[in-house]
């Protein structure tokens, strides 16, 4: 595979410097990407000749990976003519008799940026995207603007306008509300996943080709939403880190049937510069140590919970305390989710003391049941675990995104009425329901593990909750994900596992009393028993304070010198 990949970007380099685009020219055709070589001494002007007189606008667009680049109608740049970035483009409209287009490139990088390129054309009843900018520098601006944190990212652009003949003065913009005006434009955003794991510039300059034509866009794209010109032309997604996604919009003209594709924009919610927390390696040790041991006890869990009553109960303590001391202390520090992310030491001491908390809150719960013996109770927390890891299910699907749930009580209240769905349903049967929270918990904490090594999009049924939790303004975030073969496989893996430790508790357990007896009672049953049975040898046990004083004879006599048996003086005849 790797002899491949550099078969291909072989061909690819040579493919540049074949039409000149090493030289100093790049001759495109309408519509036909090429990948060119850029630096930053020498800029490569573009041109593309003999363009038909039915074409009124052209949108010439260029693409690198991570490197920034300079395109601009002339050789020495100006802010009103030129766009900088790694996913850039700029609008000709064209004159009468014109038939010949010119752009120049170049990168800010010192070293060469393997970057790729294309013009489409549009007609004069196809809308010009970017027509109606007033916030960007560009007169008409066909770009998407995209800014990332660790929690989400969010992408604008300008409004379109609609389409003219060349020559023709172009519609107002603010010349009115009605169907003779800009305001009947719909705009289309649609989102396209790269294949996980895999930050190469080849697969980005393959897979961004399909997300420049509208044709190629409605085939490959999945199209999130529909924006009238009432709305504003932002919109929110949930961060992916390490996973590579396009976005694009289409702006389509109800009344002529016409529409015309924006710039592409990628991101990786990531730094590919970064020593620390890269692209490439984003999970740090102590997340690593943390959810292994994590994944361990979820493991023993999922095939002995029920049996090892009081470990499946400092398992499902430990979550339930962990969690919410996370959301407590992070939002008493005063510190946000994308600040957190970037200080490894504050990331490690937070988890420390999530950690600290969790066993607490573990030990706490096997307390509370030897001393009171409620199974309720400890029924009721293990319900919740499970309620919650359900719910959080129920809206990692599509269902998560309708806008009713953008309002935050009415999500929350959703919410906590599926969670607590769980411990209602199961009331009668505590059993069944502990081994089916240890089963499915344990195993998920499995793939939590399997996340801090391979990118898993199951990862985010949990963690799209800890960011609504902790973000006030996640709620406005389309929470998509991809789900490809990794995913799948990871998926077929927790469900072996949560139906195997399910199977393997109910066959061992269908035989055995559903719970141990209160453990405070017994031992004050037998405590009782021993100190009026005289006959029990367990009565006439020393004091403590005496056993402790003869553990510590045996330990001195462990210590001295064992002394010679037999006499020390010769025998007498």
């Amino acid at each position: 595979m790797r002899v491949l990949l550099c078969t291909v970007v072989l061909w690819g380099l040579l493919g540049v410097f074949r039409y000149g685009g090493a030289s100093g020219l790049l001759e495109l055709s309408l519509g036909k990407f090429r990948n060119v070589l850029l630096n930053q001494t020498n800029p490569v002007e573009a041109v593309i000749r003999n363009i038909a007189s039915n074409v009124t606008v052209v949108i010439f667009q260029v693409h690198a990976q991570q490197s920034d680049v300079v395109i601009s109608f002339d050789k020495n740049p100006s802010v009103n003519s030129s766009g900088t970035g790694v996913d850039k483009g700029l609008v000709s409209i064209l004159r009468p008799q014109q038939t010949i287009c010119t752009w120049y490139l170049r990168s800010l990088d010192a070293s060469q940026v393997l970057s790729t390129a294309i013009s489409i054309p549009y007609m004069e009843k196809d809308p010009i995207p970017g027509g109606c900018n007033l916030e960007f520098d560009l007169e008409v601006d066909p770009n998407i603007y995209l800014d990332y944190t660790l929690v989400d990212t969010h992408i604008k652009f300008a409004p379109a306008n609609l389409g003219y003949s060349r020559g023709a003065n172009p519609p107002s913009c603010d010349s009115g509300t009605g169907q003779n005006s800009r305001w009947r434009l719909r705009y289309d955003v649609y989102q396209y996943f790269l294949p996980e794991n895999d930050l190469s510039e080849m697969v980005l300059m393959s897979h961004i080709r399909k997300m420049s034509e509208v044709r190629s866009i409605k085939a490959n794209g999945i199209k999130m939403l529909t924006l009238t010109t009432d709305d504003k032309t932002n919109v929110y997604f949930s961060s992916l880190p390490g996973q590579g996604v396009i976005y694009n919009v289409i702006v389509r003209d109800p009344l002529w049937n016409t529409s015309a594709a924006y710039i592409p924009v990628h991101t990786y919610a990531c730094s590919f510069a970064d020593l620390v927390d890269s692209c490439s390696s984003l999970s740090k040790l102590s997340t690593k140590v943390f959810f292994t041991t994590f994944a361990v006890l979820g493991l023993f869990a999922c095939f002995f919970g029920h049996r090892f009553w009081k470990t499946d109960l400092f398992f499902m303590g430990f979550i339930f305390t962990a969690f919410f001391f996370f959301v407590f202390i992070t939002r008493v520090t005063g510190l946000g989710y994308d600040e957190f992310w970037n200080f490894p030491f504050c990331f490690s001491v937070r988890l420390i003391l999530t950690a600290v908390a969790g066993i607490i809150g573990g030990f706490l719960l096997v307390v509370s049941w030897w001393r009171f013996g409620s199974i309720v109770l400890c029924m009721f927390v293990i319900g919740l675990v499970l309620g919650f890891l359900f719910s959080s299910t129920v809206f990692f699907t599509p269902l998560g995104d309708y806008r009713v749930f953008r309002d935050d009580v009415v999500f929350w209240v959703t919410f906590s009425s599926v969670a607590l769905l769980i411990p209602v349903l199961f009331v009668g049967c505590p059993r069944i329901l502990n081994i089916l929270a240890s089963g499915i918990v344990g195993s998920y904490a499995v793939v939590l593990a399997i996340a801090c090594y391979i990118y898993t999009s199951l990862a985010y049924i949990t963690l799209d909750l800890l960011r609504r939790v902790l973000n006030e303004y996640f709620s406005r975030a389309y929470t998509s994900v991809p789900f490809q073969t990794n995913d799948f496989i990871i998926l077929s893996v927790w469900t072996m596992l949560a139906l195997s430790g399910i199977t393997v508790q109910l066959r061992r357990e269908r035989s055995e009393v559903p719970f141990p007896p209160h453990p405070y009672l017994a031992w004050k049953r037998e405590r009782e028993r021993r100190s009026t049975n005289v006959l029990d040898p367990s009565h006439h046990i020393p004091p403590l304070r005496e056993r402790i004083h003869n553990k510590l004879l045996h330990i001195k006599e462990f210590f001295q010198k064992e002394q010679p048996a037999g006499e020390r003086t010769p025998l007498l005849l």
